[in-house]
């Protein structure tokens, strides 16, 4: 059953909003705890519902318009909260409806020491979204490039790994196994070309207008200044973190990256596994790419301030382990630019390929 609402909406401390596409379910509760609050909106009227409530604090899960509903509540004077869905869960009671769901959001609002989400501004999401668009651009270009080496090894044809070396090899294949491929198989490889060229060029489109956007951004700038980091990076932490406010020191913003090790520990007996890999996939990706890219050139570890360290890591820890350490390095090294708003001591003609 159902709590019974027991007080008055102008006694409502909390609201949890289990945000719909086209529906809100909203659950308020008094400073006592009780409910005081039971209600399903339309999207359209959630300012008309929440002009009529006193300004308190609103929770919602970190979800798809979360953002917007967060910078429209603050604007109205309220004090909006982005929680994790993996914080909300253990407040959930009873069965998975909207109604439960929203009485655990406004809950778990409550917690003192609950970390949230750190509010993005439209700069922010608009940033983000070229990162999402580029990376699904990226995926199905390599869908495209596997296909036609699947269909060309079901000719009896192999191509070297490597995407140059198909695109480099592509036309003269088509021209010296004319006799093997069939009219309409080859109609169907010149159609699936003609698409990675196009994915070629949107990919290139969107990546200018990252690395636009990268040396126009002061944050960016600065973030780039670190070994192996480009406009690919710094964008891409910009988006997600804005300056990094919601991480107290660069282990937190290591953590949820998932660039630490898994702890098992127990009777104070501290047992350390694999990386966590909890947080951002694609910011870890990036990340570890840019650690393989510096060590790829040992030459020019002398550069950098963590030169010696990383001469010594390589030497008592396997190459991969120490690639990881490395991009754990690197993300504590670039939160601490992007908050203090400081620069690398690297000087610029010691950059690397940069990611």
């Amino acid at each position: 059953m159902c709590a019974k609402k027991t007080g008055s909406i102008e006694d409502i401390a909390v609201v949890g909003i289990d945000i719909g596409k086209d529906t809100f379910h909203l659950v308020g509760f008094d400073r006592s705890g009780q409910l005081v609050m039971r209600k399903q909106i339309k999207r359209l009227a959630l300012n008309t519902t929440f002009e009529q409530l006193p300004r308190c604090i609103v929770g919602m899960e970190a979800c798809l318009s979360a953002h917007f509903v967060s910078r429209t509540l603050r604007g109205m004077g309220f004090e909006p909260r982005i929680i994790p869905a993996i914080y909300v869960k253990p407040f959930n009671k009873g069965q998975k409806n909207d109604y439960n769901d929203a009485e655990a959001i406004a809950e778990a609002a409550l917690r003192p020491n609950l970390r949230t989400v750190s509010e993005k501004d439209q700069d922010q999401l608009d940033l983000q979204a070229l990162h999402r668009v580029r990376a699904r651009l990226v995926s199905r270009r390599t869908a495209t490039i596997n296909q036609i080496r699947a269909f060309l090894i079901e000719q009896g044809i192999t191509v070297r790994t490597g995407l140059r070396a198909l695109k480099n090899s592509f036309e003269t294949i088509l021209e010296q196994r004319r006799d093997e491929i069939s009219p309409r198989m080859r109609g169907i490889l010149i159609g699936l070309y003609g698409d990675w060229l196009w994915l070629d060029k949107r990919i290139e489109d969107v990546s200018g207008e990252i690395e636009e956007i990268s040396h126009t951004e002061e944050n960016c700038a600065n973030i780039m200044t670190i070994p192996g980091i480009g406009p690919m990076i710094s964008t891409a932490m910009v988006a997600a973190v804005g300056k990094g406010e919601a991480f107290d020191r660069g282990r937190d913003f290591a953590a949820w990256v998932g660039l630490v090790p898994r702890q098992f520990s127990t009777g104070g007996r501290t047992i350390l596994g694999r990386i966590t890999k909890r947080g951002s996939r694609y910011l870890r990706m990036l990340f570890v790419q840019a650690a393989k890219v510096i060590m790829m050139r040992p030459h020019r570890w002398s550069d950098f301030s963590f030169g010696s360290w990383l001469t010594e890591a390589v030497a008592r820890m396997p190459r991969n382990k120490a690639a990881i350490a490395l991009a754990n390095k690197l993300a504590r090294t670039a939160w601490s630019i992007l908050r203090n708003g400081t620069r690398f001591d690297a000087p610029q003609d010691a950059a690397m390929e940069a990611i």
